[in-house]
């Protein structure tokens, strides 16, 4: 007859136990790290900026972080040329203010990420992109 109540006592326990063990699992899935990859966008961009008077460049090697593993990488890759036109569209309307500052630099980066989000949510209804990276970035005026 113990034996009964040690295996009734042992089976509450573990019904007790079972969805607390449930929820933390919940709870690591909620916080888990967004998998993200990398793309870097090829060829580097080389536009010309600040509007009329003498001629400035700037050229440079763009990558974006993307999530959304599979799915991301292939909306990213399909709507690149709308993406590359967007990218190119935003650095020639910075002007020297713009670029002459680490401030101006990354609000410009910001800029540049923010317009790329705004197509891939108007094409996809999902940014994808989590940040966006110079890794070049030189600028040259004449």
């Amino acid at each position: 007859m113990k034996w009964l109540q040690t295996l009734g006592v042992i089976l509450l326990s573990g019904l007790l136990v079972a969805p607390v063990l449930a929820q933390d699992e919940e709870e690591v899935e909620e916080d888990a790290p967004v998998a993200s990859n990398y793309i870097d966008l090829k060829p580097p961009f080389t536009v010309n900026y600040g509007g009329v008077g003498r001629l400035r460049y700037l050229k440079t090697e763009i990558s974006l972080r993307v999530a959304g593993g599979m799915e991301g990488q292939g909306a990213i890759r399909h709507h690149m040329p709308y993406i590359r036109h967007t990218i190119v569209m935003t650095l020639s309307k910075a002007s020297d203010e713009d670029l002459s500052s680490m401030e101006g630099r990354e609000l410009l980066r910001q800029n540049v990420l923010e317009a790329i989000r705004e197509v891939l949510i108007t094409e996809e209804g999902k940014e994808h992109v989590l940040d966006l990276l110079f890794n070049s970035f030189v600028v040259q005026s004449h």
